[in-house]
């Protein structure tokens, strides 16, 4: 798994890239954890990178989500492709987290109610 990140009009941009499963779950929990623990209001998780995501990696998910509360932090995902939309419906993390399409969406809406897109 590797990870690059950025920031983009005031947002955290985080691009992960690979599979998220029982050996890179807890690598990929810790980096969001840490990473929503900054002074940004918003973070955005660009999906697009991903290939696969187990429900260890949905877990790490949910512990960034509580770490963001906590910090003042607002997690969107962004760009999922087709089998990351699928994942994200199944495990109703659609209606979690808020979903946009492209980072843009993401940075443009960054006050819109969380939930599915």
């Amino acid at each position: 798994m590797q990870w690059t990140s950025r920031e983009q009009e005031g947002a955290l941009v985080l691009l992960p890239e690979g599979r998220v499963d029982e050996t890179s779950a807890d690598f990929f929990k810790e980096y969001l954890v840490n990473a929503v623990g900054t002074e940004l209001e918003t973070a955005i998780i660009d999906l697009s990178g991903i290939e696969y995501m187990s429900s260890r990696g949905l877990r790490g998910l949910t512990l960034a989500q509580r770490a963001a509360n906590e910090s003042g932090t607002t997690i969107v995902l962004a760009c999922p492709n087709d089998t990351m939309r699928e994942i994200l419906a199944i495990s109703r993390y659609d209606m979690v987290f808020r979903v946009a399409d492209t980072i843009e969406d993401a940075t443009r809406d960054q006050g819109a109610d969380q939930g599915g897109n």
